[in-house]
């Protein structure tokens, strides 16, 4: 991922002398500026809470968690909060989805300043797959799609849930779900999630449609509405097709998987159907989601087995979904493919894939296992288990919160609440990046100046692999 200088004064004039930000740091400093600004509230904001106040560390933990899009939270967020503070939970999460870059990037073209291309790849690379469609119109597609799908989805749900908690009182709970589903997020203001409906498929189906669409990303769902629509006959961008199919097949694998392992177990007591609703629940939330009808802390070991890899996964860039991202994971197998089959190039769809974005793949996903291989052993560091007794159990929870984390998806085997708040802050770092990215957090570590001099390299020589 290259991230360049974006030079900015107070006068809006570039002066090199006096302040510079890389996009990356831009980028990141946005998502900063959310979490800090959501711990501030949840400490100051008054009638946000039914009981005592989050201490700072479990508000920041709780931000981050809102903003992040995670869903991992050490309270009950139906009983701890009120609805006041469920609406700023809420806010929270709807600018963390849209991203916080999006809209300041809407704020600079309100502005009549431009915004330079590197910017725009530090959140998604929208050029580079939507040339065709300028700046703005493509802001004010994210804009109007993400309002019309979450007031679509509130509205079904306002229609599912209205028997069973009164025609005033599932209004919240739908706009929040929506809001919660759409994002990514796993927030949900029930103390069990959605265990109990379990044996609700519309609702189950209502909110996976809503994870989808979310999980998909802004850039495929403008590409798709643009055909749709007719508005433009070219064809799809190849991103586009391959974040659909990897999706489709992740997600029907997803399930007859989970339906394999979770039947004779957490779903034995439903019905066929109503099974394989829940196993595609399973396979959809595990990759970002975390809302949950089964309890993970009893699921069968294949199911947490594949629990985890799908989460380490995650949705499509540009979308509100977290993890590795099915692009890249996908362009490495196919990478991988074409090396078995003795091709010198990685084709898909019949396009051939640019060595350079091979190589920012790789880079995402060994950056992506090597955090959260280092999170798990500082984890297993900070919570040590009471008496120091040997508890494999406890090796699974916290293997599976640091992929919970790194994803931003918020399934949780029970261990989050009782993690101390070193383990707390950890995961809340995790989160962090997770959201935006591995790379994007290094690079935005390092002051890199423009090199004067030219690129130069040394003398090759090989080493034996494999």
């Amino acid at each position: 991922m290259n991230f360049s200088d974006w030079e900015w004064s107070g006068t809006g004039r570039t002066d090199r002398s006096r302040f510079r930000v890389t996009s990356a740091q831009f980028f990141v400093g946005s998502f900063v500026f959310m979490v800090l600004s959501g711990t501030l509230g949840l400490l100051v904001l008054p009638g946000l809470y039914t009981g005592p106040r989050l201490g700072l560390v479990d508000a920041l933990f709780t931000a981050a968690s809102a903003v992040c899009v995670t869903g991992l939270t050490v309270v009950d967020t139906a009983t701890y909060f009120s609805a006041f503070g469920q609406a700023w939970l809420a806010t929270l999460i709807q600018f963390g989805g849209i991203g916080i870059l999006t809209l300041t990037t809407l704020v600079i073209i309100g502005l009549g300043r431009r915004v330079s291309l590197d910017l725009e790849r530090a959140g998604g690379g929208h050029t580079t797959v939507l040339s065709h469609v300028s700046q703005r119109s493509l802001l004010a597609a994210v804009v109007r799609l993400t309002v019309a799908i979450e007031l679509v989805g509130a509205s079904a749900l306002w229609l599912l849930w209205r028997e069973r908690l009164g025609d005033v009182g599932a209004i919240w709970p739908a706009v929040f779900h929506s809001i919660s589903a759409f994002c990514n997020a796993g927030f949900s203001i029930f103390t069990n999630s959605l265990m109990d409906f379990r044996s609700a498929p519309l609702t189950l189906v209502t909110m996976s449609a809503l994870i989808v669409l979310g999980g998909l990303g802004f850039l495929v769902l403008v590409d798709v509405g643009d055909r749709l629509r007719g508005t433009d006959r070219r064809r799809l961008a190849l991103h586009s097709k391959v974040v659909l199919w990897s999706s489709v097949v992740l997600l029907i694998s997803g399930t007859m998987a989970f339906l394999v392992f979770e039947s004779p177990f957490d779903l034995r007591e439903l019905g066929l159907p109503d099974q394989i609703v829940n196993a595609w629940f399973m396979s959809t939330t595990a990759r970002t989601a975390g809302f949950h009808t089964v309890d993970y802390s009893t699921a069968s070991n294949g199911s947490i087995l594949l629990t985890l890899a799908l989460m380490l996964i995650g949705g499509a860039p540009g979308s509100t979904a977290g993890g590795l991202k099915t692009t890249s994971v996908v362009l490495l197998f196919l990478m991988l493919w074409s090396r078995l089959a003795g091709r010198a190039h990685t084709s898909v769809f019949g396009r051939t894939i640019p060595r350079h974005t091979l190589e920012r793949a790789a880079g995402v996903v060994i950056a992506g296992l090597l955090v959260v291989a280092v999170s798990v052993f500082l984890l297993l560091v900070l919570e040590l288990p009471e008496h120091g007794e040997l508890n494999r159990t406890h090796l699974v929870e916290m293997v599976f919160e640091a992929h919970s984390a790194f994803g931003t998806v918020g399934l949780s085997m029970g261990a989050t609440p009782k993690l101390t708040e070193g383990g707390r802050l950890l995961v809340t770092l995790l989160m962090f990046v997770g959201r935006v990215g591995p790379l994007a957090f290094a690079v935005s570590l390092v002051n890199r100046r423009r090199r004067t001099r030219e690129e130069y390299r040394f003398a090759q020589e090989d080493v034996v692999v494999g």
